[in-house]
């Protein structure tokens, strides 16, 4: 059953990416923001850095770095740690250039 129901959250999360690809950034974190307050992905990388990515998009860079970090915590694999501190590192440089 709690798998039943990651899935569909997964599916609600893909769904919320798709709509701020349609529609924006700030339609996209709304949905996004939506599946994490039901609680099942709240410890999904992928949700924390799509949720970064969009207040990125809006130049929300501290709310961006704090979602990144977030996402960083929760996942051990190389590829991924190396490209969200990568973004991270991005938003270091955009914040001392403003």
């Amino acid at each position: 059953m709690f798998r039943c129901i990651r899935l569909r959250s997964v599916v609600h999360l893909n769904r919320a990416v798709a709509i701020a690809m349609r529609d924006g950034p700030e339609a996209g974190l709304t949905h996004i923001d939506a599946v994490l307050e039901h609680g099942e992905l709240a410890n999904y990388y992928p949700a924390h850095s799509a949720r970064a990515d969009m207040y990125r998009r809006l130049g929300r860079t501290a709310e961006a770095r704090s979602a990144y970090e977030k996402a960083l915590a929760l996942t051990q694999q190389e590829p991924e740690r190396q490209f969200l501190q990568e973004r991270i590192r991005q938003l270091k440089l955009k914040k001392s250039a403003d």
